[in-house]
């Protein structure tokens, strides 16, 4: 076994840290490994299962380091072959020890406080002479447990590795939403940004736990009691993404964006993070190929970056739709939109070629001789391609149908070239010739 212990920095003036922030470090750490568990203030990871997945011992210990201190403050990690000892080597802010080295030698060396059960009987022990974990343990076994209670012994036979430790694993929740006081009252929206960026960090190993992305995320944020009535009692910004992920400097940044285009009506005091969108995201991939995707996902957080800047609505995708109707076939949808959920898309009829221009509306054209005319009379060549469909489907208004009943042909103008019309079969309009694309 492998473990690591980590200790937020003092919070509470008495060496302990605020529960809320044990509880977002572990839900944090959850990224690196599903067991872990919160023991006496501080965050125990079980790590052993984990060294292969981010490339060996060392490798882990650097990005667990590297990570804990950047996002969390975090200075004092212990490691050790059990958990408690893991605890007592970051207490007494020692790197502690691999598993290949002796256990027992370095842990004899440290300050008997270091363990969390020593602290009922430390007067005691300390008047026995007993200053480090070595003078408690050549105490003879039989009279510590007669004069002291069970935990103590059974705490230093779990720290040296003696016996099994059971441990309440962490478990994330089904749903993800945090809160966070701020420290002092926020009157510009984008220096919300520096508590956002925690709860950020949260979302993300919850996220990672869950082997999920978030495509949307609310951040809502309360406003100062010593407020206008007008201000009412908070706001919320809701953001989007093209496609789900997890990556924290691509959630901060586009965050980030939108709140220096935010204005907050009263000052903000509490800030609260809510994933409203997620969905299962594939590991990265071990393949030597260059099939990682990273062109798509650099040209997905541009997009929403430029979508931030210059409003949802100016930056558009086209959406395929599951219908036979030329003009039915795509929508035009913001890129911070989620997509429809796939459906098998609708084959083409006997191949029949489709137009590389559709025009906006279709143009109905004089009949000469029962055959259309655009700037000659038209010569069909393919065709009939046969289209029915949209009698569920009504205009914005509610008023009229949308329902099309049409025969398609390729059709050639000498003088336009190759063209796409189609021939009305509707009762009111049956016989009326429209052109309806180019190619």
């Amino acid at each position: 076994m492998w473990w690591a212990a980590l200790l937020l920095p003092d919070t509470n003036g008495d060496n302990t840290s605020a529960p809320e922030a044990v509880a977002a470090l572990g839900t944090w750490a959850l990224q690196f490994t599903p067991r872990v568990a919160e023991v006496e203030g501080a965050v125990l990871m079980e790590l052993e299962a984990s060294l292969r997945l981010f490339g060996g011992r060392a490798a882990l210990r650097e990005r667990v380091r590297e990570s804990a201190a950047a996002e969390f403050g975090v200075q004092r990690i212990g490691w050790a072959p059990t958990g408690l000892a893991a605890l007592a080597f970051a207490r007494a802010g020692a790197e502690g020890v691999d598993p290949e080295a002796s256990l027992s030698r370095a842990l004899d060396r440290l300050p008997m406080d270091t363990l969390g059960a020593v602290a009922p009987h430390r007067g005691t022990l300390a008047r026995l002479g007993c200053r480090t974990l070595g003078d408690v343990r050549r105490l003879p076994r039989a009279g510590l447990g007669r004069r002291f209670d069970t935990a103590l012994l059974a705490a230093f036979d779990q720290a040296y590795g003696q016996c099994p430790e059971p441990q309440h694993w962490l478990a994330p929740p089904e749903t993800f939403l945090a809160r966070l006081e701020l420290m002092s009252r926020v009157e510009d929206a984008p220096a919300l940004m520096h508590g956002a960026h925690r709860l950020l960090l949260r979302l993300c190993g919850w996220l990672a736990a869950r082997h999920r992305g978030v495509t949307a995320f609310a951040l809502r944020w309360a406003h100062d009691a010593m407020r206008s009535r007008a201000a009412g009692e908070g706001g919320e910004l809701v953001i989007r993404t093209r496609t789900p992920t997890r990556r924290i400097e691509h959630l901060a940044r586009l965050l980030a964006e939108h709140l220096a285009r935010t204005e907050l009506l009263a000052p903000a005091g509490d800030l609260e993070l809510e994933a409203l969108g997620t969905q299962a995201l594939a590991p990265p991939s071990g393949s030597l190929l260059p099939d990682d995707g990273t062109a798509d996902v650099a040209l997905d957080e541009t997009l929403e970056r430029i979508a931030a800047r210059l409003g949802p609505q100016r930056v558009l995708r086209p959406v395929p739709l599951d219908d036979h109707r030329l003009e039915h076939m795509q929508r035009w949808q913001p890129v911070g939109e989620p997509l429809p959920r796939a459906r098998p898309a609708i084959p083409a009829p006997d191949h029949t070629p489709q137009p590389s221009w559709v025009l906006p509306r279709p143009l109905r054209l004089p009949v000469r001789g029962h055959r259309p005319v655009y700037r000659g009379v038209l010569q069909l060549i393919a065709g009939p391609h046969r289209v029915e469909g949209g009698w569920w489907d009504r205009a914005a208004d509610g008023a009229a149908h949308r329902h099309a009943q049409r025969d398609y042909f390729v059709a050639l103008d000498e003088q336009a070239g190759v063209l796409w019309v189609f021939q009305e079969r509707l009762a009111d309009e049956g016989g009326a010739w429209y052109l309806h694309g180019v190619f």
